[in-house]
C-alpha cells in the first residue's frame, strides 16, 4: 500500500506543473524484488541544433528499480522541457538515461529513443545501463 511518507517531497504531483528538468522518485516497497518498470510517451519533441526544426519520437523507458521508483508526471514535464532544446537524437537519448541513473540508482535501465522519419530514414537510439540479469 501506499503510505503518506511516500508522498513526502513530491511536489508536482496534483498541481499545476510547467516542464522541468527535476524528476521526483518515492520509495520501492519491494526493493529485493526483480520486476520491469515500462514507461512510454509518443509525445516527446525537441528540436533539430542545425535546422531548428522539430523532431518527434516516441521515447520508452524500462528499468528494474533498486529503492526508488521514478513518479511519472514529473518524467512527463522532464520530457516536455526539451520541446525547445536543439539536440541529436544520439544525445537526448543517452542524457535522458544518464538523468535517469542520477534519480533512481537502478538496478538496470534502457532507454530507446524512437524519432519520426526526417530525410527518408528513421531513427532508433537504444541506450543502456548496468545488468538486467542478477548473476547467480
Amino acid at each position: 500500500m501506499t503510505k503518506e511518507a511516500d508522498l513526502e517531497g513530491l511536489t508536482l504531483l496534483g498541481k499545476d506543473a510547467k516542464p522541468s528538468k527535476e524528476l521526483e522518485t518515492f520509495p520501492n516497497h519491494h526493493p529485493d524484488r526483480r520486476y520491469t518498470v515500462r514507461l512510454e510517451s509518443d509525445e516527446f519533441t525537441c528540436l533539430c541544433p542545425a535546422t531548428g526544426q522539430p523532431d518527434f519520437a516516441n521515447i520508452t523507458v524500462e528499468y528494474i528499480p533498486n529503492k526508488k521508483i521514478l513518479e511519472s508526471k514529473s518524467f512527463k514535464l522532464y520530457l516536455w522541457s526539451y520541446r525547445n532544446e536543439g539536440v541529436f537524437h544520439e544525445h537526448v537519448t543517452n542524457t535522458i538515461l544518464d538523468d535517469l541513473i542520477a534519480a533512481l540508482d537502478p538496478h538496470w535501465c534502457r532507454v530507446i529513443g524512437g524519432f519520426n522519419i526526417r530525410g527518408g530514414i528513421y531513427i532508433t537510439v537504444e541506450a543502456e545501463h548496468g545488468r538486467r540479469e542478477e548473476k547467480g
